[in-house]
Parts: structure tokens; C-alpha cells; sequence
């Protein structure tokens, strides 16, 4: 029997396979909690309290996207080999961003900041390059769109949260 992918939202689920479906569910809430806390962690002020705890949820569950995500980009290699490429750069970013800080190298704060907001901006071009072709306005893009957009956006932000922070953290 040939494994037939569903379609859940207008968005292809590769396989109905239970445990594709679950690790795709693990997937997407992952990602969601990883996005908010993202965004929480970018908009909140920069001391003790919110910053850092939503720091640590979207690195752990970056870490979750991650892992869920290698276990997806097997079972459909070499399709989507590209995807596990840039989930890999997106904890790399964020691994290294987080020990910048913890273990306060020299600069750490900018290394911090470029990092974690790259890792942010990666993360939201694999979810796009993956799903964009299947989401409402997006579809209308052109495939080179879903692989820019998310820099077009994210670098010159970080530009200038980078400009913006205070010397004494440098």
C-alpha cells in the first residue's frame, strides 16, 4: 500500500503514517511556542525577568523543532534535505548566541544579539520555504520570495537593535 499524504489546512502532511502525524504535531507546537517566545524575548526589556525566561523557552524548544524536524527530514530525504540544513544553522545560531552570553565572552552582548536573531530569522525562512507555496497571500510569491523575505525583514531589525544597545555591554 502507498503511504498517501492528507492535507491538513490547505498545508501537505507528507505521510499519514501515526508516527509521522505525531512528530509533525510535536513539530508545529514546537515551532509555535518557539515563535512566541522569540518574539517575546526580542520585545521585552533586556534585565532579569521576561527577557531571559522567554530566551530559554525558544532555545529548548528551538532544540524540539530541531530534533522533530531531523526525524521529518529523514523520513522524506532528499526532499527535504534543505529544510534540515537551515533548522541546523537556526540551533547553531542559537546555541552559540546563548553561550555568548552565559559565558560572557568579549562582545558577547553584540554575538548574542546577531545570533539569536539570526537563529529567529532561519528559523522563520525554513518555515516558509517549507509552507509558504500552501499559505494564503504567500502563495502568490515567487519561490526566491520565501527564502528572502525573512532577512529583508530580520537583518535590518537586527541592525538596529544592534545600533541601539548600550555601550556598557559591549
Amino acid at each position: 500500500m502507498i503511504d498517501q499524504a492528507i492535507t491538513i489546512g490547505g498545508i501537505p502532511i507528507g505521510s499519514r503514517e501515526p508516527w509521522f502525524l505525531a512528530t509533525v504535531a510535536v513539530h508545529v507546537l514546537a515551532g509555535l511556542v518557539a515563535v512566541a517566545a522569540g518574539a517575546t524575548a526580542m520585545l521585552s526589556p533586556k534585565r532579569a525577568g521576561r527577557h531571559p525566561r522567554a530566551g530559554t523557552i525558544y532555545f529548548w524548544a528551538l532544540v524540539v523543532v530541531c530534533v522533530t524536524m531531523s526525524a521529518l527530514v529523514v523520513a522524506r530525504w532528499p526532499a527535504n534535505n534543505h529544510l534540515g540544513a537551515l533548522g541546523t544553522l537556526a540551533l547553531a545560531s542559537a546555541w552559540l548566541g546563548r553561550r555568548a552570553r552565559r559565558q560572557r565572552w568579549r562582545r558577547w552582548m553584540p554575538l548574542h544579539l546577531t545570533l539569536m536573531g539570526l537563529s529567529y530569522v532561519l528559523m522563520l525562512t525554513a518555515f516558509y520555504v517549507d509552507n509558504g507555496p500552501h499559505l494564503p497571500l504567500w502563495r502568490h510569491l515567487p519561490t526566491w520570495a520565501f527564502w528572502a523575505l525573512p532577512s529583508v525583514v530580520g537583518v535590518p531589525l537586527i541592525m538596529r537593535a544592534l545600533r541601539r544597545q548600550r555601550p556598557e555591554f559591549a
